[in-house]
Parts: C-alpha cells; sequence; structure tokens
C-alpha cells in the first residue's frame, strides 16, 4: 500500500524522505486564506518527483453557502489552488463539502454548479466532513444524494477516518456505504480523534493518543482496498502513525 503523511510546505520532499513517506499532502497556499496560491521555487522538483503529490484546498473554502462573499471568493480559489495543484504535477485536489445555512438541497445545486464550469485535468475529490449544521458531507446519506446532483462528472471521494468517528457515523461499515453512496474511494485520510464519537468536532491526534481505536483505523483502511493513504496527524509522531499502518495492513 502507498501510505504518507501531510507534510509541512517549505521543504515537502525532504520532510517526506524523514518519515518515510510514499507520497505527500501539501498546502500550495495558506489554508486560512482568501490569496492566490504563490509559485513554488521547488515546482519542478515536485512535478518530476516519484512520490504522488496532493493537494489539500484551503479549508475555509465553502461552495455550498449561500453567502456571495462566501461562494464566490471560495470558487475562485478553488480555481486558483487547481491551476497551482497543476503546475506542481498534484496528482489531485481535496476539498471540503463545506455547509449550506439555507438547506442542504440548495448547497447540492451550488456543488453541481462548481463542476459544470470547472475547467482543470487536476482531479477534484471531495472530502467528508466532521460536524456542522447542514453540512454536506458529515453524513453518508446526505453524501449519497449529493453525488446524485454530481452523477455525470468526474469528481472524486477522500474519506476521513476521524472525521466519520466525529460525525457518529457507524464505522463497522462505513466505507462500504460511502463506496454505494460514491461508486468510489480514491484516497483515505488516516487520523485518530482527540475526541468522542458524534462530537463532531475536526482535530486529529496520533493514533496512540486518540478516542478512535487503532484497530478500527485500520479495518477502514483495509476495507477500503488498495487505496493510497495520507496521515494528518501531529509531528513527530506521524512517524509512528505511518509505521503502526505498514506493521498492520
Amino acid at each position: 500500500m502507498i501510505i504518507g503523511a501531510h507534510v509541512p510546505d517549505a521543504e515537502p520532499l525532504a520532510e517526506a524522505e524523514s518519515v518515510g513517506a510514499d507520497c505527500i499532502q501539501l498546502f500550495v497556499g495558506p489554508p486560512q486564506s482568501w490569496r492566490k496560491p504563490p509559485p513554488r521555487p521547488d515546482a519542478e522538483a515536485l512535478r518530476t518527483s516519484k512520490l504522488p503529490v496532493y493537494v489539500h484546498a484551503p479549508y475555509l473554502i465553502n461552495v455550498a453557502s449561500p453567502n456571495n462573499r462566501v461562494r464566490i471568493p471560495s470558487r475562485k480559489i478553488l480555481d486558483q489552488t487547481l491551476e497551482a495543484a497543476a503546475l506542481i504535477g498534484a496528482t489531485a485536489v481535496i476539498v471540503h463539502g463545506g455547509h449550506a445555512e439555507d438547506g442542504v438541497e440548495e448547497g447540492f445545486g451550488r456543488w453541481q454548479t462548481v463542476f459544470k464550469r470547472l475547467e482543470s485535468d487536476v482531479p477534484v475529490l471531495i472530502e467528508n466532513t466532521a460536524g456542522g449544521t447542514n453540512a454536506m458531507t458529515r453524513h453518508v446519506d446526505t453524501i449519497a444524494q449529493l453525488w446524485e446532483y454530481l452523477d455525470g462528472f468526474d469528481v472524486g471521494f477522500c474519506f476521513d477516518t476521524c472525521h466519520a468517528h466525529a460525525a457518529g457515523e457507524d464505522l463497522t461499515d462505513v466505507i462500504e456505504r460511502v463506496v454505494e453512496a460514491t461508486g468510489r474511494i480514491d484516497l483515505i485520510h488516516a487520523n485518530s480523534s482527540r475526541d468522542k464519537a458524534g462530537s463532531g468536532a475536526d482535530r486529529h491526534t496520533n493514533f496512540s493518543d486518540g478516542q478512535l481505536p487503532p484497530e478500527e483505523i485500520v479495518g477502514m483502511v483495509r476495507a477500503a482496498g488498495d487505496v493510497p493513504i495520507i496521515c494528518e496527524t501531529p509531528w513527530p509522531g506521524i512517524r509512528d502513525d505511518i509505521a503502526f499502518l505498514r506493521g498492520n495492513l
């Protein structure tokens, strides 16, 4: 299996080597900013690296929002993130599903608009989220409805173990239900959670410190099959999390 890490942005390839990562995920710009991602001096090195490179879009993106001051900048920064990802040869861009204050049904249509206007060769992977009212991807049944609206578009899915735990999903069959809803899982975020099941809190931690039993993380990863894995847990313990997965899969 390909097992990697979300790495600091400054020297991602060196950081990947330091923890033995087979692939990497990084931000191409500030994760809490609307600013356009700046050019990367290591773009050529990333583009020619043997390691698959994934890009996580900024956290503040919410293309499902009815608020023009949120939705329109969200679409713009997603487009800019995809452009920056293409320059480094990224495998995909991961983006959170967001939420719609006026109801998930309205949000489904706004996500549909995103893919109707999207012009990028870099795949987009929508990720399940931990909490929030009217969340687009917190619960599997809502994800299934979203995917009905996105039928016909080439949209992928990123499954986060911590988020599923925090969302209160039944983890014994959550992978099977997600695959039934989306048709595929393209990437696994293997993380433990600082909080109890159903808390709605998106707070990752290392496997040895979390409230999500490591064997349940392994169970979900196994159920997903031959899917690349990214650990987004704190450093330096992320090295142990990667080693644990390698030793138990």
